[in-house]
């Protein structure tokens, strides 16, 4: 091994290794690149408060626990929608299908009635929940931990249901939609 210009162990196939002591002065750019290889769903978080509807785009969203069922999502602390939904108590968790991009642009922007647009349906604990989407969980909020520059909001799944389209996915700064993968015969040795 060799070091590299941040002081990173460098194996001779170019893989960077990070000592513990220098993860603060990683590269965010890097970094950002390497976890855009991880694909993720698109899903939009919605809530109602005070006769307000709110709804924020997330990445992250996970299933964390099959009994009892749990998911969980990590809005940014810079999030000025994620308090809104936090003083909720609840949150429905909208899976966006493929064809829904226009959808997530809304939800990612910061414009103002972003329902006027949007067809939505209430979920069984009053959340709104989106026309079209792939699948949806309706959650209480079971827990919110400080995490980085990020909370750790895990959901008690309430009531849940699916679509029957796919979801939008997004991967490498992009989106797409999944495709199915011919299965191969894998060579044996």
């Amino acid at each position: 091994m060799t070091t590299g210009e941040h002081g990173d162990d460098v194996s001779s196939s170019g893989v960077f290794v990070l000592a513990s002591d220098n993860m603060l002065g990683a590269d965010q750019r890097k970094f950002r690149g390497v976890m855009g290889c991880c694909p993720t769903g698109v899903a939009v978080i919605t809530a109602q408060h005070g006769g307000d509807l709110h709804g924020m785009v997330v990445g992250t969203l996970t299933s964390v626990s099959l009994d009892p069922p749990l998911v969980g999502f990590f809005p940014g602390k810079s999030s000025q929608t994620w308090p809104r939904i936090e003083k909720a108590g609840r949150f429905c968790a909208n899976v966006l299908a493929a064809e829904q991009l226009n959808v997530c642009k809304i939800f990612a922007s910061q414009i103002e009635g972003k329902y006027d647009s949007v067809v939505h349906t209430a979920s069984p604990g009053g959340m709104p929940i989106i026309d079209g989407i792939a699948a949806w969980v309706d959650c209480r909020i079971d827990a919110v931990q400080e995490i980085g520059d990020h909370y750790l909001v895990v959901g008690a799944v309430e009531a849940m249901g699916q679509g029957s389209g796919s979801p939008l996915i997004f991967v490498h700064g992009g989106f797409c939609a999944p495709r199915s993968l011919e299965i191969m015969d894998c060579p044996t040795p």
